[in-house]
C-alpha cells in the first residue's frame, strides 16, 4: 500500500472521527474513561471532598440544609453560610436522588459527579468550537481538554471541588457567545442576539455552586473587550454593538449571582464575610443592594471601564479607515494598558498581601515548570501555536474572543498552582485551535509532495495522542491520601468518645476527623499557627483546655510534613531537626535506614543495641534511642557512650526511623509519638504500632448525655465552678447567653427553654480559668446522629 492510499483511508477515517454525532459520542467515551480511573480506590482523594461529603450526609440525614455543623471547628462548630454556596452540596445529593433508583449509594454518586460536570465541560467546549472554527479544531480542542491532567485531576472521580463548576458554567456561557455570534436568523435581523442571555444566566448561575466563582466574570469581560478589539481591527464594525451587548450580559450575571446569593449563600467576599468586609474597605466600597464586594466592584469599575473602552473603539471606527491606522491603535492602547497595569501592580499586590498574608499550602504557590508539563504536558507545550491565527489571512473574530480568555488565564496560571485547573481551557483550546493553524501553513507548502503530507498527518495524530498517554500516566499516578490506618484509627475514635468531644490533629486530617469520626476537629481545611506551636511544645496544656480538646492525634504523616509544621508555627528550621529514613536493608540482622546523605545502623546485641548515626562524613553515637516493635515501645541499653545531639526512633512495625536533635526530640509530637515518656494527663487511647496513635487529654471535663428526655452535662474531675451555656438559632443568631453556678456538682441538666436554639455552645469553668469548651446540636443528643 502506497502513502497516497494510506493518506485517503486515514482521510475517510478522520472525516468519520469528526463527524460531530460521533466525535461527541467519541469525546464523552475518552472523557468519562479517565476521569473514573480513581473509582478502583476504596477511598476519595485529596482532604477537601471528605468534608463536603460529611455535610452532605449529615444534611440528609437531618432532612434539610442546615446552617450551623457542629462536627467542625472545634469547639466552636462551623456554620455553613460562611463557606461555599448550598449548591455545592446540594448537587450531589440531587445526582444520588436520581442515581439512587439504579441502586447506586450517596458514597459513589459523591464520587462520579465531579467527573459528570468534567465531561459536560468537554462538550459543551467542543460545541462553542465547533460553532466558531469547524470540526477539526473543536475535536482537537476538547480532546486536548478531555485528557489534560490539569482538567482531570479536579474534576475526577472522588475528587470532589467547586472550580470544576465555574469551568463547566464557562464552557456553557462560551457556547452560548459562539451561537450568538455564527446564527444565520431566518426572520429578525438581531435574534441571534438573544443567545447572550445565555452567558448571563452561566455566570449567574456559576455563583450558587462555588464561593471563588468571580473568574468567570473576568473571563467574560476580557472576552467582550477583546472581542470589540477584533472587530475594530478587522473593520467589522457591527460586532462593536456584540461587545457591549456581551459586556452587558454579564453585568446581568453578576446581578443574578447577587439575588441568588441571599437564597444560596454568597460568596467568599460577601457582605457577611470579613474578607468581603475587608475587601470593601480597602475599595472604599459601600454595600447596598449589592451584597458582596467583588460584584459591587465590577458593577462600579469594570463594566463601566469596559463598555467605555468599547464606545471609544465604535467612535473611533467612524473616523479611521485602515486597518494600519487601526492597529497603531490598538498598539497605543496596549501600551496605555501595560503603563496602567505597572503602576497599579505594587498596590494591586499590597492588597492581596494584606488580604492573604501568606500562602504555606502548595495551592498558593507559584507554578513551576515541572507543575505546568504535570499538568498540561505536550499541550502547555504548543501553546505558542494560537499566534499563528493572527496572521492576516487566517484570523477571525473567534480567535479575539479566545486571546480575550487566554489573556486572564494563563497569568493566572503562573501565580498560583491552584490556577492550573482553570487555566486547562485555555491551554486545550490553544493547544488544538493552533495545532490545525500549523498543520494548515505547513500542509500549503509541502502539499505536492505526499509522502510530506503524510507525515503531517501523522504529526496530526501523534501529537494529541502523546498529550493523552501524558494525562492518562498521570491520572493512574494519582492516589488517596488517606488510608485504611486512619479509617480504623478515626473509626475506633468514632465509636469510643462523645459526641461533643473535640479533636487536635494536623490541619490536612482534620476533614477527615469530621468524616471518619464524627468529631470536631481544632484545625481543618487551612493551617492553623497554634496547632503548630503546640505540637512544637510552643503551646501548653491550658490552650488545651481553652479549647476544649479531648483527644491529640500524632501520626507518622505528621511526621512526614515536618517542615511545614516549622513553617506554620513560625518556629525556625535551623533550630529542630527531624529526618524520617526508610528502612532499605535489614541483611545480616544489621538494620539500615537511610535518606537523603542521613543514615542510621542499627544491630540489636542481646539486651543492648549498637546505634550509629552516619550525619555527613561524620558517625555519632545518639543519646537516646527508642525502639517499637509490635505493641512494645521501649528505650533501649546502647553499646557505646552517647557523643552528639542526636535521639533516634525505631519502628519495626512499618520500617522506618526518626532522626532527631534534642529540640525536636522534646516536643510533644515526638515524646507522643516516639516514647512512652510523656505527663501524666495523656493518656494511650489508641496505637496502630506506629503509624497512628490517638490520646486521651484527662481534663475537668464535659459529657452531654441524653437522660429522661432532657440534655444532661455530666462533669468529670468535676472542680468547675460554673458554666455558661450559650444557644444558638441554626441561622447563627445567638438568642441565650446564661452562667450557672456549678460548684460541687457532677451534672449539669440543661433548661427546656432557651428561646429557641437549637444549638449550644459551653463553657466550663473554675472562676475565671477555662476548663472545657464544647458544642452540640440538641437534636443530635436527644435523637442521635450518623456521626455521633
Amino acid at each position: 500500500m502506497d502513502a497516497d492510499e494510506i493518506r485517503k483511508r486515514l482521510a475517510v477515517v478522520c472525516g468519520l472521527i469528526l463527524t460531530p454525532k460521533y466525535a461527541a459520542v467519541i469525546l464523552t467515551v475518552l472523557a468519562s474513561a479517565i476521569r473514573l480511573l480513581p473509582m478502583r480506590f476504596k477511598y476519595l482523594l485529596g482532604y477537601d471532598p471528605y468534608f463536603h461529603l460529611a455535610y452532605i450526609r449529615y444534611a440528609l440525614e437531618k432532612g434539610e440544609w442546615v446552617n450551623f455543623f457542629p462536627y467542625a471547628i472545634g469547639p466552636w462548630g462551623f456554620q455553613i453560610h460562611n463557606f461555599h454556596p448550598l449548591g455545592l452540596w446540594m448537587t450531589p445529593a440531587y445526582v444520588n436522588k436520581f442515581l439512587s433508583v439504579f441502586g447506586v449509594s450517596l458514597y459513589d454518586a459523591f464520587r462520579i459527579t465531579p467527573v459528570i460536570f468534567g465531561v459536560l465541560t468537554v462538550l459543551f467546549t467542543y460545541l462553542a468550537i465547533l460553532r466558531l472554527y469547524g470540526k477539526k479544531e473543536a475535536f482537537l480542542s476538547a480532546f486536548f481538554l478531555a485528557v489534560l491532567f490539569g482538567h482531570v485531576f479536579r474534576s475526577m472521580a472522588g475528587y470532589y471541588r467547586g472550580d470544576n463548576y465555574m469551568l463547566f458554567w464557562y464552557s456553557v456561557a462560551l457556547s452560548g457567545i459562539a451561537l450568538a455570534l455564527t446564527w444565520k436568523p431566518r426572520k429578525w435581523r438581531y435574534g441571534r442576539l438573544a443567545f447572550y442571555l445565555i452567558p448571563a444566566l452561566a455566570g449567574g448561575f456559576s455563583a450558587i455552586f462555588w464561593q471563588a466563582y468571580y473568574p468567570i466574570f473576568a473571563f467574560l469581560l476580557a472576552n467582550a473587550v477583546l472581542l470589540s478589539v477584533g472587530a475594530f481591527l478587522l473593520e467589522r464594525e457591527g460586532y462593536l454593538i456584540d461587545s457591549l451587548i456581551l459586556a452587558a450580559s454579564t453585568a446581568l450575571g453578576a446581578v443574578i449571582a447577587n439575588s441568588l446569593g441571599g437564597i444560596f449563600g454568597y460568596g467568599m467576599v460577601g457582605y457577611n464575610r470579613w474578607l468581603g468586609k475587608k475587601l470593601a474597605e480597602e475599595l472604599g466600597l459601600n454595600f447596598g443592594w449589592i451584597k458582596d464586594a467583588f460584584l459591587l466592584a465590577y458593577l462600579k469599575y469594570a463594566i463601566p471601564l469596559a463598555v467605555l473602552t468599547i464606545l471609544l473603539l465604535l467612535v473611533i471606527s467612524r473616523f479611521l479607515r485602515g486597518k494600519k491606522t487601526r492597529i497603531l491603535v490598538v498598539g497605543i492602547g496596549f501600551v496605555v494598558f501595560l503603563w496602567l497595569a505597572v503602576t497599579y501592580y505594587g498596590r494591586v499586590s499590597e492588597l492581596l498581601l494584606r488580604l492573604f498574608p501568606e500562602a504555606p499550602i502548595v495551592e498558593t504557590q507559584r507554578t513551576a515548570f515541572k507543575d505546568w508539563w504535570e499538568a498540561y504536558g505536550l499541550g502547555g507545550v504548543i501553546l505558542p501555536l494560537f499566534a499563528l491565527r493572527f496572521s492576516p489571512s487566517r484570523v477571525k473574530l473567534g480567535d479575539f474572543l479566545l486571546l480575550g480568555t487566554l489573556l486572564v488565564q494563563v497569568p493566572m496560571v503562573i501565580l498560583w498552582t491552584r490556577f492550573l485547573f482553570i487555566g486547562s481551557i485555555s491551554i486545550a483550546l490553544s493547544a488544538g485551535i493552533g495545532l490545525i493553524a500549523l498543520y494548515e501553513v505547513l500542509h500549503s507548502r509541502f502539499s505536492p509532495k505526499k509522502s510530506s503530507a503524510l507525515a503531517l498527518s501523522g504529526l496530526l495524530i501523534l501529537i494529541p495522542l502523546v498529550g493523552a498517554y501524558q494525562g492518562f500516566q498521570a491520572t493512574l499516578g494519582v492516589e488517596p491520601l488517606t488510608n485504611e490506618y486512619w479509617e480504623k484509627a478515626l473509626s475506633h475514635l468514632k465509636e469510643n468518645s462523645n459526641m461533643n468531644d473535640v479533636v487536635l490533629s494536623w490541619w490536612d486530617q482534620g476533614h477527615w476527623v469530621t468524616y471518619f469520626a464524627g468529631r470536631a476537629p481544632v484545625a481543618q481545611g487551612g493551617p492553623n499557627r497554634a496547632v503548630a506551636q503546640y505540637y512544637l511544645g510552643l503551646k501548653n496544656e491550658r490552650y488545651l483546655m481553652n479549647l476544649g480538646v479531648d483527644y491529640i492525634i500524632v501520626s507518622y504523616d505528621i511526621i512526614m510534613k515536618f517542615g511545614s509544621v516549622l513553617n506554620t508555627a513560625g518556629a525556625s528550621p535551623s533550630e529542630y531537626a527531624m529526618i524520617p529514613l526508610p528502612l532499605v536493608s535489614s541483611a545480616g540482622g544489621m538494620l539500615l535506614f537511610s535518606s537523603r546523605g542521613y543514615s542510621i545502623m542499627a544491630v540489636p546485641k542481646g539486651d543492648r543495641w549498637s546505634v550509629q548515626v552516619n550525619v555527613g562524613s561524620a558517625i555519632v553515637i545518639p543519646q537516646e534511642v527508642f525502639v517499637e516493635r509490635e505493641k512494645s515501645l521501649k528505650s533501649v541499653a546502647l553499646t557505646g557512650r552517647p557523643n552528639a545531639d542526636a535521639y533516634v526512633y525505631i519502628n519495626l512495625n512499618y520500617g522506618y526511623a526518626v532522626l532527631m536533635n534534642g529540640k525536636a526530640f522534646n516536643t510533644p509530637l515526638a515524646r507522643l509519638m516516639f516514647t512512652d515518656e510523656y505527663p501524666e494527663e495523656y493518656e494511650p487511647f489508641y496505637s496502630d504500632g506506629g503509624y497512628i496513635k490517638i490520646f486521651r487529654f484527662e481534663h475537668p471535663n464535659v459529657v452531654v448525655t441524653a437522660e429522661n428526655g432532657s440534655v444532661v452535662l455530666r462533669f468529670t474531675n468535676a472542680t468547675g465552678t460554673g458554666i455558661g451555656i450559650y444557644g444558638y438559632l441554626d441561622n447563627g443568631t445567638l438568642v441565650f447567653k446564661k452562667w450557672y453556678g456549678v460548684k460541687g456538682k457532677d451534672k449539669f441538666t440543661l433548661p427546656g427553654n432557651l428561646n429557641g436554639s437549637v444549638v449550644v455552645r459551653y463553657t466550663y469553668v473554675q472562676k475565671k480559668t477555662v476548663l472545657d469548651r464544647g458544642v452540640f446540636r440538641i437534636d443530635d443528643v436527644l435523637h442521635g446522629t450518623e456521626g455521633g
